[in-house]
Formats: C-alpha cells, sequence, structure tokens
C-alpha cells in the first residue's frame, strides 16, 4: 500500500514539473518576455532594464531555476495585466469559483443518482426513455448557449433570477444549472449503466434469493457498489469545475 501511495506521489510530482517545465519553455518560445512587461514603444534602455528586473539577462538555465525556485515559494510573479501578484489574484477570485463548483456538483448529484438509478431499475420502461432523453438532451446542448437562454428566459422575460453578479443563493442558480446540467447528464448515463452491472452480479442474485425486499437489495447492495465509479468521476468533473468554469463564469 505505501509503495502504491509513494508511487502515485512521485508521477504526480513529476507531471506538475512536466506542466511548469513546459510552461517556462513555451513562455519563451513565442517571444521576448520584457516586451510584454513594457510598453509598445518602449525604448531599448526600458526593455534592458525589464529584462534584468525579470532576471532575463541571466544564462537560460540560471533563468529555469529562479522559476522553478519561486514556484515552489509559491511565488506566481506578477499579472502582465492588473500588475498585482497572481497569488493575490487567485485567493480573491477562488472563493467564488469554488461555490459555484459546489453548487454545480451538488446539482449534479442530486439529480443524476436518482434518476440513473431509476432508468436502471426500470429498464425499457418510460422512466428509463425519460433519462436517457435527458441525458441526450444535456450532453447535446453547450453551457455557453444554455447559460444565455437561461438567461433571457429567467432574467430578461421573467425576472425572477439576477443575470450578473454575486450576491445570495439566487445568484447561484443560473450558473450553478447552466455548469451542472451536462455533468448531470454524463453522470445519469454513468449511474445506470454502473447500477445495471451491479443489479447483475451474483451477490445481488444472492441477496435477493434471501428474501430482501426489493428496496433494501437496490438501495443497500447495489447502490453502494454502482457508487463507486461515480465519486472517481465526480473528483474529476469537480477538479475540471475550478480550472475551466471561466465561460459560465
Amino acid at each position: 500500500m505505501l509503495k502504491y501511495i509513494g508511487l502515485r506521489v512521485f508521477q504526480a510530482v513529476l507531471g506538475l514539473w512536466f506542466i511548469a517545465t513546459l510552461v517556462f519553455v513555451l513562455s519563451r518560445s513565442v517571444g521576448d518576455p520584457a516586451e510584454v512587461f513594457t510598453a509598445q514603444f518602449a525604448t531599448v534602455e526600458a526593455r534592458g532594464l525589464m529584462e534584468q528586473r525579470l532576471g532575463l539577462d541571466k544564462p537560460l538555465y540560471y533563468q529555469y531555476g529562479l522559476f522553478m525556485g519561486q514556484l515552489l515559494q509559491g511565488d506566481l510573479g506578477t499579472s502582465v495585466r492588473s500588475s498585482i501578484p497572481v497569488t493575490q489574484t487567485l485567493a480573491e477570485r477562488m472563493p467564488a469559483t469554488f461555490t459555484l463548483a459546489l453548487v454545480a456538483m451538488t446539482f449534479a448529484l442530486v439529480f443524476s443518482i436518482p434518476l440513473g438509478g431509476l432508468s436502471a431499475v426500470y429498464r425499457d420502461t418510460p422512466i428509463d426513455w425519460i433519462a436517457k432523453v435527458i441525458a441526450f438532451v444535456g450532453q447535446s446542448m453547450p453551457p455557453f448557449w444554455l447559460g444565455i437562454m437561461l438567461i433571457i428566459l429567467f432574467s430578461v422575460v421573467l425576472g425572477l433570477l439576477p443575470p450578473v453578479g454575486r450576491g445570495g443563493l439566487n445568484s447561484y442558480i443560473l450558473p450553478g444549472f447552466t455548469l451542472g446540467w451536462a455533468v448531470m447528464a454524463g453522470m445519469v448515463r454513468l449511474v445506470r449503466s454502473s447500477m445495471l452491472d451491479v443489479l447483475d452480479s451474483d451477490y445481488v442474485t444472492m441477496a435477493r434469493a434471501k428474501g430482501l425486499a426489493e428496496v433494501v437489495v437496490v438501495s443497500k447492495h447495489a447502490l453502494r457498489n454502482a457508487l463507486i465509479p461515480v465519486i472517481t468521476y465526480s473528483s474529476l468533473v469537480f477538479g475540471a469545475f475550478m480550472n475551466g468554469s471561466i465561460v459560465v463564469e
């Protein structure tokens, strides 16, 4: 077990090192970073001073060591647009993104688990067909289009929810629904397929042979084991929410 954990930690560290190295290489392959931090018509002396300030006048290996050292200390540099530290910007903006991701994930789990479970239990019935239609429609609508349509309907036409801004709980309804809708649709299919595999397993057949009620068999024996891949998928999706919810925001 310790060997497995150590291997996974090593793989994670190796992946982070590769990403950081790739960022360093790409930032210097597209041009001179000093030109980005100076005015468009700045003099050669001004760019030289900026190079000294950023350490760009040093050898490339020295720049790489400085970059990795600052990264290990949590120093992500200064934003080109706002001229404030990146860590400060993340500290100011991250709570809003985290809250939105949490609302979207809660919405996806609350609706996908019951709907996917019922779709598997009542396969080839109207409930199953409704779940399939919801999954198909949900994965067919891009979030940016769905968000615009919801703003037009609930904010412009009906005037029930705010179209922009971060305030009370009602300000998270539209973006949370928009962000979680496609994920909810995918989770319905995942829960359904996982439940179908579990319901056909031997231990579920044995539980039914013992005379247990169908509710107990489904909720206690089938659903618990069917949620294992759902939990794994949810953790990956939550990380993607933290990184890729900029369009909805």
